[in-house]
């Protein structure tokens, strides 16, 4: 189960990172915005006249679901690490020195 949702919480994470980052593109900057750059009136936006409010409110809580995933995503890779360790030190692998000869067996 915890592999599953460390995955799932990845791939939320980059679909939230690709939407944050469109999202702030499409808002008008100083200099007109992204629209203006490709020829675009920065007046004319496909939202109406209250873009930039609407932009400014969706990118803050896009950005709130963003930093959430991110401390989760920490979390659970810290989880991860820790259970990967514990299982490395309950069964140390065996080591053999190359330049001591095995053991031979017993004779019958």
């Amino acid at each position: 189960m915890m592999p599953f949702l460390f995955y799932l919480t990845i791939v939320l994470f980059i679909l939230v990172c690709v939407f944050l980052i469109l999202l702030i593109l499409i808002q008008k900057g100083r200099g007109g915005g992204l629209a203006s750059a490709f020829g675009g009136a920065g007046g004319n936006t496909a939202f109406g006249s209250k873009t930039g409010d609407v932009l400014t409110w969706a990118t803050s809580i896009v950005f709130g679901i963003f930093l959430v995933l991110a401390v989760s995503l920490n979390l659970l890779s810290n989880y991860r690490q820790r259970e990967a360790n514990r299982t490395a030190q309950v069964a140390p692998p065996q080591v053999t020195d190359p330049t001591t000869p095995a053991p031979k067996p017993a004779p019958k």
